[in-house]
């Protein structure tokens, strides 16, 4: 009964968004609506969370009807310091979500209203340890932008519409654990729109199924982990992947993961907050990854899940120095400059613990081109990193119908051995995409737990087998496709044919009999 509720609430908030997009379209386009939406929420979000946080205190205390959205600004901010200091920001009651929803429809300066709203928030944080995560988090809710409407009035009607129809989402009681609703109600928005659109700035939305795998892969034997890494974390559905099915609670130091693009790298620190991550749990950097890595200075990661952008180009051997970097000159080469797959690899083993374990997304191409790309597989297998290679099917991520690949590197392995599955043919159709099924997950997840062969589907290869084959790890070349044709009986076959042949020698004696009969008639 609990998950066909949670099912029809989840429904009811789908279809709430839906509605919502449905308002506004024609003013507000696919990812500049997202933008709007998920700002909003974050907006509702942390308006409601401070206050659930203090109203919870006070009646702790005894203060049974205390309700800090009631109290006046100038009471509140007493409090501020201590505030910013457990929460990581602060609000004051008369710039509450629910305060401003209930004036705007008489706010005739409402853009204007929520301008200096977004302002203060990101200020309060300013000079303390949180300033990082709050900056620039409302850069892309531009109340001024005229895609909201021509005029200062339209914008605004646009923006009460915007305000209701988040406050009319039914986002629960946070005694019940409604958190997942924002969480949810996030990921569907992104859906909605990968779907659509396909990707945003370049980068390709990883479905819920994809990033499950993943990260079950990753965390295979372990119960709690030191923390979680995502070297292009996007939007940070990998990240929290984890959470979901460690429990934040035993993710010890929290998420981390870096992003070059600032509009997702907004949207990524928005979600870690939709999903009730502290400021003080996640830590994640805009920068160029393979340039300017973050996190030069953390322990090592246990757990390392990542999508990288496929088969991008980057500086390479153009810059000297890259050749010396230490995560990269292990192989004693560069990814080559067209293509920066293999740099992401790298990078992601030298940030890898040695009781850890990276599951990553990749080109199929890495997997067998010559040259420098053959060098650094040569390197990750004669170190023995590798410690899986999974062919994923094809048309599982919105925008691309590339079947990918899925690599899996470890520091500690019990063997030389690596294991290679053909996934191909896991997967159910879904309108125009296809999807992996909890049951397909859980093939793939119980085969490489148990680094299992099965025929046509899975095979361990020697070290030995795969130097033989030049260092060439396509999934084809040690997994032997099952020959679906239809099996023939030659014998049987000869048998019919004989058969008709002879049906067929008796059917010309009779047609050259009429034939003769008919002839006979003309002479006569």
């Amino acid at each position: 009964m609990a998950d066909i509720r949670k099912d029809q609430e989840r429904d009811e908030l789908h279809k709430a968004i839906w509605s919502i997009a449905d308002d506004l379209r024609g003013s507000v386009d696919g990812w500049d609506f997202k933008s709007y939406v998920l700002s909003t929420m974050f907006y509702r979000f942390i308006s409601e969370n401070l206050t659930a946080y203090i109203n919870a205190g006070e009646h702790a205390a005894g203060n049974k009807d205390f309700d800090y959205s009631k109290l006046s600004d100038k009471e509140a901010e007493e409090a501020r310091e201590g505030l910013v200091e457990e929460k990581g920001f602060f609000i004051l009651p008369s710039e509450l979500f629910e305060n401003v929803r209930n004036r705007a429809p008489q706010d005739e300066n409402l853009n204007e209203t929520l301008e200096t709203i977004f302002s203060n928030i990101e200020n309060s944080a300013k000079g303390t340890i949180s300033e990082d995560d709050f900056a620039g988090l409302f850069d892309d809710f531009d109340v001024n932008s005229n895609k909201l409407g021509a005029t200062v009035a339209k914008r605004n009607e646009k923006l009460v519409k915007l305000l209701n129809g988040i406050g009319e989402m039914k986002l629960g009681d946070y005694k019940e654990n409604s958190i997942d609703a924002f969480g949810d109600a996030y990921e569907y928005l992104m859906t909605m729109y990968a779907s659509g659109a396909g990707k945003s700035g370049g980068e390709f939305f990883t479905p819920q199924e994809v990033s499950n795998l993943l990260t079950r892969l990753a965390i295979v034997g372990k119960s709690e982990v030191n923390k979680v890494y995502d070297p292009a974390c996007g939007s940070g559905s990998l990240l929290l992947q984890a959470a979901k099915i460690l429990g934040k609670d035993n993710i010890r130091q929290g998420f981390f993961g870096q992003e070059i693009n600032i509009t997702t790298y907004n949207l990524c620190r928005i979600n870690m907050f939709l999903h009730d991550i502290d400021y003080d749990k996640f830590d994640i950097a805009c920068e160029d990854t393979l340039i300017s890595p973050q996190h030069w200075d953390d322990e090592p990661f246990e757990v390392i899940v990542s999508n990288p952008p496929y088969s991008i180009k980057w500086v390479g051997d153009d810059n000297p120095i890259l050749i010396n970097d230490p995560r990269f000159s292990p192989a004693g080469v560069l990814a080559p400059k067209s293509k920066a797959d293999l740099a992401f690899i790298m990078h992601s083993l030298s940030w890898l613990a040695a009781n850890g374990t990276a599951s990553i997304v990749c080109f199929p191409g890495i997997m067998y081109r010559g040259g420098a790309e053959q060098k650094i597989r040569k390197y990750l297998v004669d170190n023995n990193y590798i410690d899986c290679v999974i062919q994923l099917p094809s048309n599982l991520f919105f925008g691309t119908s590339i079947a990918t690949c899925i690599m899996v590197l470890k520091k500690n392995k019990k063997d030389s051995d690596i294991l290679f599955i053909d996934a191909s043919n896991e997967f159910v159709k879904v309108t125009n995409n296809n999807k992996l099924t909890e049951e397909n997950i859980s093939k793939i997840v119980d085969v490489f737990t148990n680094r299992e062969e099965i025929e046509h589907f899975s095979k361990l290869a020697t070290y030995e087998e795969v130097q033989e084959q030049g260092y060439n790890l396509s999934i084809s070349t040690y997994v032997e496709p099952e020959d679906t044709r239809e099996k023939i009986d030659i014998v049987k076959l000869n048998a019919e044919i004989k058969e008709i042949v002879a049906r067929e020698q008796v059917l010309r004696e009779e047609i050259d009999k009429i034939i003769a009969e008919l002839e006979g008639h003309k002479l006569v």
